[in-house]
């Protein structure tokens, strides 16, 4: 541990304004706007262990994805809106969600650690998964990030006040007409899709952390539904945009000569030099830039991404 030590980057700005790291603000970006609004209501309606297991009932359909040689965002999103109609149909009282959302989330990560073991592939995408890489995201991602906030703004616009309501006061809501089951699907539905585009960019683990802990903050400092909204959005986004500063200003600690890790240097050697690559089972690979595990000072291009 003595040996390992973190070195600030005097060229973190050159850093900072390669085209995957622009993907990854804009990314970041969309995520914390959607982020921070269904961060709000999950706190509301007393539904965070939804939250948190909506991202992991998502893993079988991942993995089951790639033994079928499907999209692994595809899998990941039947299964997350699968959950979560499940859990929203028969969890129609907070206590009601808990019980389904156990239940569910027990058979979903057996599922999913049951079809990591027929596949090598699969196994491999576990990191993937649970981490995200939000420096692989693609230029058809980022579109997809933003159509999706375009549609959830449109959504909210149209259901806030039943929404609102029902997260409030339920049973208040029920007595004045509002259709609780159909709100509960809804919700689970949209905060469904919310985990299906975050999740390539920061993993099932990191996902609940940004849905949650800025809305909790933001109903601290706050007291109108709206103002907590924007300051949930706001401690996301600088969540997300200052990992990424902080990440480009003081790169991964570099290691000792026994370590398994590697530096390496391709053509832009001020932008590059200081990045640390983890030897693993598969190529070495950073969206377009890879290095071949049989000779790792060789830097080839390839259009392979290791993310999902």
């Amino acid at each position: 541990m003595s040996n390992i030590h973190f070195e600030f980057n005097h060229d973190w700005l050159q850093i900072l304004s390669v085209p995957f790291m622009h993907n990854a603000f804009i990314a970041g970006l969309c995520i914390a706007l959607a982020a921070g609004v269904m961060g709000y209501f999950t706190i509301a309606r007393h539904s965070t262990f939804a939250a948190h297991a909506l991202a992991h009932i998502g893993l079988p359909g991942a993995t089951g994805a790639v033994l079928l040689g499907l999209p692994v965002s595809l899998g990941l999103g039947i299964f997350a809106l699968g959950g979560a109609l499940v859990i929203g149909a028969l969890g129609k009282k907070a206590s009601q969600r808990e019980i389904a959302t156990g239940t569910v989330l027990a058979f979903a990560t057996g599922l999913g650690l049951f079809f990591s073991r027929m596949s090598s592939s699969a196994s491999q995408q576990m990191q993937a998964i649970l981490f995200g890489s939000i420096l692989t995201i693609t230029d058809d991602q980022v579109l997809g990030f933003a159509i999706f906030d375009i549609l959830l703004l449109a959504v909210m616009a149209v259901v806030y006040r039943p929404l609102l309501f029902s997260s409030l006061d339920e049973q208040v809501a029920q007595a004045k007409g509002v259709p609780i089951g159909v709100m509960n699907v809804l919700f689970m539905a949209i905060m469904a899709g919310v985990i299906t585009i975050a999740v390539p960019a920061v993993g099932t683990l990191l996902i609940f952390a940004l849905v949650v802990t800025p809305a909790a903050t933001a109903n601290i400092l706050t007291s109108t539904p709206l103002r907590s909204m924007v300051l949930s959005s706001v401690l996301c986004l600088i969540s997300i945009w200052g990992g990424l500063v902080l990440s480009a200003m003081f790169p991964a600690p570099r290691a000792s000569s026994s370590s398994p890790s590697r530096r390496f240097s391709g053509s832009s050697p001020k932008v590059l030099r200081r990045y640390v690559i983890t030897e693993k089972k598969t190529n070495y690979s950073l969206r377009v830039i890879s290095i071949s595990r049989d000779d790792p000072q060789t830097i080839v291009k390839s259009n392979k991404m290791t993310g999902l």
